[in-house]
């Protein structure tokens, strides 16, 4: 079975719906990846200038097969979500955007980016990431 390699962009202030997100993929049967994304207690966090934080978030996703994009409406306003849009894009990544549970308002700016929307349900998202999956 195929390892999928998944960057999952989140902001901090969301780290319950990441919670949620890594429970969903554990629990799907049948599917095995590996999260390359940048915890709260990554010392990435502590890089000494935005230059070096952008280098070393390329240097997450370079080995990726994917990007998953949690697209609540916080997205279109968060900087460096906007920056790891950019780096997928640039390294030919697909992107996934994930659309908030029970929300009406998603970001424009992931949308617009993304390969494949799809809703807050596990099945969905693993189906999304191995469709896309390069």
């Amino acid at each position: 079975m195929k390892t999928h390699n998944i960057f999952i962009s989140h902001s901090w202030s969301y780290t319950d719906a990441y919670s949620k997100l890594v429970k969903f993929l554990d629990a799907e049967p049948y599917f095995n990846y590996r999260d390359y994304s940048v915890p709260k207690n990554d010392p990435i966090h502590n890089a000494p200038n935005a230059t070096l934080l952008e280098e070393a978030i390329t240097r997450k996703i370079r080995p990726c097969s994917a990007v998953v994009i949690m697209a609540g409406k916080y997205a279109t306003f968060s900087k460096w979500i906007n920056i790891e849009i950019k780096i997928a894009k640039q390294l030919g990544k697909p992107i996934i955007a994930i659309r908030p549970w029970a929300s009406q308002q998603t970001s424009a700016v992931v949308t617009a980016s993304a390969n494949e929307i799809v809703g807050w349900n596990g099945s969905p998202i693993v189906n999304a990431i191995k469709r896309n999956s390069l």
